[in-house]
């Protein structure tokens, strides 16, 4: 390829990064939900003709977009007469993200009567109705509704029956039914923008840039894989599960231009919702591996192709219908630790600890105490420490592998009858390591005068903490409790009574190295910030308080 051609190729793809952000963003600024507005828990991209996916919008969750990477195809499966106009839509948890509470949506794209490709976009709503966003359920249809491939407007005209169907069955209907529009509205945004682009750099389609792009970024990717040294590289990982401990286990097998996952020894599937459907399991297991082994090639089909996955049937990482799956986000966000666990064996300086991982997802209903009116929903995420890696620390309180952000506290409190009275770094938390691990942070939560609050609890961590990694100390376990001290449970339903907060002390992220090679001046710093008492600091590193040390 000639130079000149380079140049031209890299300055479309650097416009088709434009488009879809713009496609992004738009969703954000149309959005009603906090969970999509102020979290950014939504993706977004443009894919060929084929429904591969050529490209995505930085803003986004791993989770939507490599399992997004692979609806389109159930939708081009499905349709065989779209046309101009056309705007699909689903939340099947196997075809789409892996839980009801995410509609994917989308939208193909015509030029000069043919179709040349199309926009997609995946958001989280506040409810979809049933139990509510919770691990609860013991099959799917309890968990809310689902909507199953489906024309959400043809030819231009909006589907009423569909939108009428999702208000009736749904406790948030403005806000769910305006997500709704706002999807098709962003992808309709990265529509015109595209055909802008084409008709700018007089192109009939996005084949020649999609080739270029799935060449250099598909061959990069098989190049960082056969460097890897050939072998099997097993690990496994016990976590507190529903009711009962479970395991996860995989084994990488490496050696050539591609790498495989198998899940095998994984537990298996629960009578609970939390269980993964194995597009969601793909996602991230893909997602943590290219993190370590290619953080700079493009994500997109040909990125994606090497990566390779199997696990039992049945097991937890890989449910069958119609297993509940509402809070599949607690496992599927553990699937990374568990992945960069095996991998270091094979790349010991490139991966992390394992951290707190999992979102506490925290879902709040406000019923008024009177009796009379409407409950509120209010949906939270929150965050505990990521592991610490081979040269720096953990992130505080920071949503490694989601990327999603945490909703400001005043807008929390905008929506729903509630105050939050704490919400700041847990000290202690992090694992002790010549790298320290990610704190984790500390919530009081409690009603405003007038409503009583149920929630559903979403947690890991609280029995099984984040390990560290050579020789490096535990994070700090999770908490979940009422401020006087009473235990609640980590998963399911429950109340806050009247005049009581609750109490979440989110985990912290596993250490790296031994304690004792950690500088005596970093430790001291970190007790002079907060982020460790004195106290735990003379126990975890005695030999920064040695004569010596405190030279």
């Amino acid at each position: 390829m000639s130079t000149s051609l380079q140049v031209s190729q890299q300055i479309m793809w650097n416009r088709l990064i434009a488009v879809v952000e713009e496609q992004a963003l738009t969703l954000i600024r149309t959005a009603f939900c906090t969970s999509v507005r102020e979290a950014g828990d939504l993706s977004a991209g443009v894919f060929d003709a084929s429904g591969r996916m050529v490209a995505q919008a930085v803003t986004g969750t791993p989770g939507h977009v490599n399992t997004m990477a692979e609806t389109v195809f159930h939708f081009i499966d499905r349709f065989d007469d779209m046309a101009p106009g056309d705007v699909f839509v689903t939340n099947d948890p196997w075809l789409a993200t892996g839980h009801l509470h995410d509609f994917t949506v989308v939208t193909p794209v015509f030029r000069r009567g043919r179709r040349i490709g199309f926009f997609a976009s995946t958001a989280h709503v506040v409810d979809i109705g049933g139990r509510g966003f919770g691990p609860d359920g013991r099959e799917l249809y309890e968990e809310g509704l689902l909507i199953p491939p489906l024309r959400m407007f043809r030819t231009g005209s909006v589907n009423q029956d569909l939108i009428d169907i999702l208000r009736g069955n749904v406790r948030e209907s403005e806000q769910v039914v305006g997500d709704f529009f706002s999807l098709a509205v962003c992808n309709d945004t990265g529509r015109k923008r595209l055909l802008e682009m084409l008709d700018e750099f007089d192109l009939p389609d996005i084949e020649e840039l999609a080739a270029f792009i799935f060449e250099n970024s598909g061959r990069a990717t098989r190049e960082r894989l056969a460097a890897l040294p050939a072998g099997e590289f097993r690990y496994h990982m016990p976590l507190d599960g529903y009711d009962i401990p479970i395991e996860l286990a995989v084994s990488l097998h490496t050696g050539s231009e591609t790498l495989h996952a198998d899940f095998s020894g994984t537990s298996a599937q629960s009578s609970y919702g939390i269980n993964v459907p194995l597009p969601y399991t793909r996602a991230y297991a893909c997602y943590g591996l290219k993190c370590a082994l290619a953080p700079s090639i493009p994500n997109n089909w040909a990125s994606l192709q090497p990566f390779t996955f199997s696990a039992p049937d049945d097991c937890i990482l890989n449910a069958r219908r119609p297993a509940p799956v509402a809070a599949r986000h607690l496992l599927g966000h553990l699937v990374p630790d568990l992945v960069l666990g095996a991998l270091r064996k094979a790349c010991p300086d490139i991966p992390p600890a394992e951290g707190a991982s999992a979102l506490w997802n925290l879902q709040i209903s406000a019923h008024p105490t009177s009796g009379s009116g409407p409950s509120r929903e209010v949906l939270m995420f929150n965050s505990g420490g990521s592991g610490a890696r081979p040269q720096l620390d953990g992130l505080d309180a920071t949503a490694f592998p989601s990327g999603v952000m945490t909703m400001p506290v005043e807008v929390t409190e905008s929506v729903g009858p509630l105050v939050v009275w704490r919400k700041e770094l847990r000290p202690d938390s992090g694992g002790a390591g010549r790298q320290r691990g990610g704190l984790g942070q500390q919530i009081e939560i409690a009603a405003r005068e007038g409503y009583t609050l149920t929630f559903n609890a979403m947690f890991e961590r609280v029995g099984h903490p984040a390990r560290g990694h050579d020789g490096g100390g535990e994070g700090s376990a999770g908490v979940v409790a009422l401020d006087d001290g009473t235990a609640l449970r980590a998963k399911g339903r429950q109340a806050i009574p009247i005049n009581r907060r609750l109490v979440l002390k989110l985990p912290g992220g596993g250490g790296y190295g031994l304690p004792d090679t950690r500088p005596a001046c970093t430790i001291k710093k970190d007790v002079e910030a907060g982020y460790v008492s004195e106290r735990a600091a003379r126990q975890q590193y005695p030999h920064a308080f040695s004569t010596a040390g405190e030279e």
